[in-house]
């Protein structure tokens, strides 16, 4: 999908750090101009490391170009200010990584449901809805150039029982928009895919992992870094047969296997499917 006539153009929100700030230096390595969104700003403001800037520096040190844009995105007009500023700037768009989302401190916490707070729910309005509300405004930038990938990053959560249901409902949830985004985009020309990551190497789980060795001991050493996400998404996006994909969720182990793609320091992260199941085969009917 890439041609020689422009530099790829990418929106990854929630890049401040995690598997947001990964992604955007991954697909900044290949010389995108990536357009990192997320609310932190300040070094300190936040309980973990990292800011958009920071992370557009980065950026721009790997040969990319690193743009930060502050965005709380659950402000729909925050968003929208987003894209009209990508499509006066940029003129294009050609990868949206819809990662922003609310992860509440008590997620991991074990216990039902009930016995934790309600503010867990965060994760449906900045994590569910806002991927809806980014790609309604990235579709029809890419439906007029006639090419482009609307990414959600996702996890096995989606299938099973995954840090409780709040967790559970935003996973399955971006995963059926791909699917029926898909179905409406293709007309177009432009993809939409779901990736299931696996156990990330980010600063939050590495302080979970520290407080609790023995639990996380097995799976540790072969976790994913960001970046591994990153690479998988840039195949994705120059597959000459990205169109026949999308509408599908993707485990990226498995994909990183079909793409070559080995993750830092020679590790194969392997895939989940066979303890936590397997992406859900939708149904191929479309009712208008």
């Amino acid at each position: 999908m890439e041609t020689s006539q422009h530099a790829r153009v990418a929106v990854v929100t929630g890049a401040s750090r995690g598997a947001g700030r990964g992604i955007a230096l991954a697909l900044g390595a290949t010389g995108a101009t990536v357009y990192v969104t997320g609310r932190t700003e300040r070094e300190g403001s936040a309980a973990l490391p990292g800011t958009i800037h920071a992370t557009a520096r980065e950026i721009d040190a790997l040969g990319g170009r690193g743009i930060a844009v502050a965005c709380d995105h659950a402000d729909d007009a925050q968003v929208a200010a987003l894209f009209q500023r990508v499509q006066a700037e940029a003129g294009r768009l050609d990868i949206l990584v819809n990662n922003a989302t609310h992860l509440h401190d008590e997620l991991i916490v074990p216990g039902p449901f009930w016995k934790k707070p309600l503010e867990m729910t965060g994760i449906l309005d900045v994590g569910l809805r806002s991927g809806y509300v980014a790609s309604w405004h990235a579709a029809p930038i890419m439906a007029a150039q006639g090419n482009g990938l609307i990414v959600f990053t996702s996890s096995f959560g989606a299938n099973c029982y995954m840090h409780g249901p709040a967790y559970g409902a935003q996973k399955a949830g971006v995963d059926k928009f791909a699917h029926d985004m898909a179905v409406d985009l293709r007309s177009f020309g432009v993809a939409a895919a779901s990736l299931w990551m696996g156990p990330l190497r980010t600063a939050r789980t590495m302080r979970v992992w520290e407080k609790h060795p023995d639990k996380y001991a097995s799976f540790a050493p072969v976790a994913e870094t960001p970046e591994f996400t990153g690479r998988i998404i840039d195949a994705l996006y120059r597959d000459p047969a990205l169109l026949e994909k999308s509408g599908q969720v993707l485990v990226c182990a498995e994909a990183a296997l079909e793409y070559g793609i080995v993750d830092a320091e020679g590790v194969q992260p392997p895939s989940y499917r066979e303890a936590l199941g397997g992406p859900p085969a939708f149904h191929p009917a479309i009712v208008e």
